[in-house]
C-alpha cells in the first residue's frame, strides 16, 4: 500500500508498532481560526457570553481535547504529552479568533495529531458557546504549522 504504514500488506488498518523507535523530544504546533459575525464577536470581546468566559472554556477545552486524540483518532497511540499550549488571538478588523495549540512530548511518535485536535477542539467550543448569537461561524485554515523530532522535521 505505498508508504500507507496504517495499513498491512493485505490492506487491513493496524496500529503502527513504534516499539523498535528511539524516544526523542517531539514538538508540533498548529493553528485554526473562527469567524464570527460582528455580534459574536463583540460578546466574546467583552467577555459577556451566557455560557461565561468563552476563551477560557476553550482554552481548557483544547487541551482536554488534544489529551484525548488516542479516544478520538482510533490509530492514535496515547501519547505522555509533556507539555500543551493554547494561545487565542483575536482579530477586529475580521471578526476572527486565531487558535494556536503547541503539544510536546519525549517519545516515540509524534504529536502533530494532538496540537491538530487541540485546535479543533478549542474551535468547535468557542462555536459551541456562541452559537445561539451566531449559527453562521465558520471554521477555517487547520494546519499543523511546525513538527520537530523523529525522523523528520517540517515548517511552513
Amino acid at each position: 500500500m505505498n508508504g500507507l504504514t496504517h495499513f498491512d500488506q493485505e490492506g487491513n488498518a493496524h496500529m503502527v508498532d513504534v516499539g523498535g523507535k528511539s524516544e526523542t523530544e517531539r514538538k508540533a504546533v498548529a493553528t485554526g481560526t473562527i469567524q464570527l459575525g460582528n455580534e459574536a464577536y463583540q460578546v466574546l470581546k467583552a467577555g459577556t457570553a451566557k455560557k461565561g468566559d468563552v476563551l477560557g472554556v476553550a482554552r481548557i477545552a483544547a487541551i482536554q481535547g488534544a489529551k484525548r486524540t488516542s479516544d478520538l483518532i482510533p490509530l492514535c497511540h496515547p501519547l505522555p504529552l509533556t507539555r500543551l499550549a493554547v494561545e487565542f488571538e483575536l482579530n477586529d478588523e475580521l471578526c476572527e479568533v486565531h487558535c494556536t495549540c503547541t503539544a510536546q512530548t519525549v517519545g516515540k511518535t509524534g504529536v502533530e495529531m494532538e496540537a491538530l485536535t487541540g485546535v479543533q477542539v478549542g474551535l468547535l467550543t468557542i462555536y459551541d458557546m456562541l452559537k445561539a448569537i451566531d449559527k453562521g461561524m465558520v471554521m477555517t485554515q487547520t494546519k499543523l504549522v511546525e513538527k520537530r523530532g523523529g525522523k523528520s522535521d517540517f515548517t511552513r
